[in-house]
């Protein structure tokens, strides 16, 4: 690039547009050109500032208008250093224009991507939060069923569980009370108990030692169910000895 062209990349420089071969080829003007190097500090400094802005949820129209503006506005040409005077009143002038186009350009940058990102965050709050009344309910109507069976056991160290089962809704759920926590690494893994074979149905709270949860999956042909000790994460197959089966109730 000539040394007008790099003059005009002030702009692109402090909003990380470059290619790594400009951005290279920029940096070494810079060291020689004392009004580049100010223009990016300013340039920098302003979309910093920028992105710590307060959210504000930019209007609809901006985008439209800013595509018709590009569409109509000619690029300015690149000026050399000139002497004081008039052309150095153009090649600040210039100077000033490209940094208000920068400043434009990052507000747009920073305030959409800023709303974009808190819309992304309220949606996955409220689909996590629409996620879990789902399961309460789901809980509160096996609990509720009109045929829902309850069996309670004993747990390790004094802890005890209650295993109810709704077979109207093909349905079953635990309650544990006084669970101590797992040691670091670990969580207590469901299974139900397919004559045998040991079928995963979720993992429980490390951080609860109280707590009502749904099985994972359908009771089906199901006779029971067994709590193991597993790494953080859960496992497809049980790793350790069970440390407590419970059948069914029948009655």
């Amino acid at each position: 690039m000539t040394n007008a062209e790099l003059h005009t990349l002030t702009g692109a420089y402090a909003l990380h547009a470059l290619t790594e071969t400009e951005r290279a080829e920029f940096e070494e003007h810079l060291r020689a050109c004392e009004g580049c190097a100010q223009e990016v500090r300013e340039l920098s400094a302003t979309a910093a500032r920028l992105g710590l802005a307060v959210s504000v949820t930019p209007p609809v129209e901006l985008k439209d208008a800013v595509l018709r503006r590009i569409s109509v506005v000619r690029q300015e040409p690149p000026h050399t250093p000139a002497a004081p005077g008039a052309a150095g009143n153009r090649r600040r002038g210039a100077r000033w224009s490209r940094y208000a186009l920068a400043a434009c350009l990052a507000a747009a940058a920073a305030l959409g991507g800023v709303a974009v990102w808190q819309h992304q965050r309220a949606t996955d709050a409220q689909e996590r939060a629409d996620a879990a009344q789902r399961q309460s309910q789901q809980l509160a109507d096996v609990l509720a069923a009109p045929d829902a069976k309850a069996v309670t056991g004993t747990l390790p160290d004094g802890a005890s569980g209650t295993l109810v089962v709704a077979r109207s809704r093909n349905q079953a759920a635990f309650v544990a009370s006084g669970l101590q926590r797992p040691p670091a690494g670990k969580v207590y893994q469901l299974w139900f108990n397919d004559q045998g074979t040991m079928r995963s149905a979720g993992l429980m709270n490390p951080a609860r030692s109280t707590e009502a949860v749904l099985l994972n999956g359908p009771v089906d042909r199901a006779s029971g169910m067994g709590i193991t000790l597993e790494p953080a994460g859960g496992s497809t197959a049980p790793t350790s000895a069970p440390l407590a089966l419970m059948n069914f109730a029948t009655a």
